[in-house]
């Protein structure tokens, strides 16, 4: 029953986002029970907790980091489903920091930073995000940074991750700028 229960979820699940959930059918099917515990675990963060664009930019940054294409795609497309302007979307996506906005460059360089284990950088700009957000904010987005890491890292992990693609916003290719990169 639970095995039927995630097939028609993962059914939805893909038909939603047009995404090939191969790899979690394969969870589902030898581990239901654990899959259920990651899609939960996967889901920890309280989105109120913080603005869509701080959410999206955390997402990005943590997606970029292991994902060069489908996980990528489909947290963009996740976030603009939030309400995230493309435009801002395609900042984040490009490293621009001026175009994504403050809310966003906030989020982005916290991110970087605590991806990085740059101390000397995370450390003011996670004061920052407790000053606006409260330290809600502050668990949300870092939960929201290692759950974005999760899909693609158990892709990869189980072998399905053999292929990269351009990311699209509101219909358009949008420039993708590897974090490894942004940081050189």
């Amino acid at each position: 029953m639970l095995k039927a229960f995630l097939n028609r979820f993962l059914d939805q699940f893909e038909r939603t986002w047009s995404y090939d959930a191969s790899y979690m059918r394969l969870v589902a099917r030898v581990q239901p029970k654990s899959a259920v515990k990651f899609f939960l675990g996967a889901g920890a963060a309280d989105r109120a907790a913080a603005p869509a664009e701080a959410f999206a930019a955390v997402g990005v940054v943590a997606t970029l980091a292991e994902d060069c294409g489908p996980c990528t795609q489909i947290g963009v497309d996740m976030a603009a489903a939030a309400g995230v302007d493309p435009q801002v979307l395609r900042a984040i996506l490009a490293g621009d920091e001026t175009a994504m906005g403050e809310t966003a460059a906030l989020a982005w360089r916290f991110a970087q930073a605590s991806l990085a284990r740059d101390l000397t950088a995370a450390d003011p700009l996670r004061d920052e995000v407790v000053r606006r957000w409260g330290e809600e904010g502050l668990v949300a987005l870092s939960l929201a940074l290692v759950a974005s890491r999760m899909y693609p890292t158990l892709k990869y992990a189980l072998g399905y991750g053999k292929t990269c693609s351009r990311v699209v916003v509101a219909g358009e290719p949008a420039p993708v700028a590897h974090p490894a990169l942004l940081a050189a």
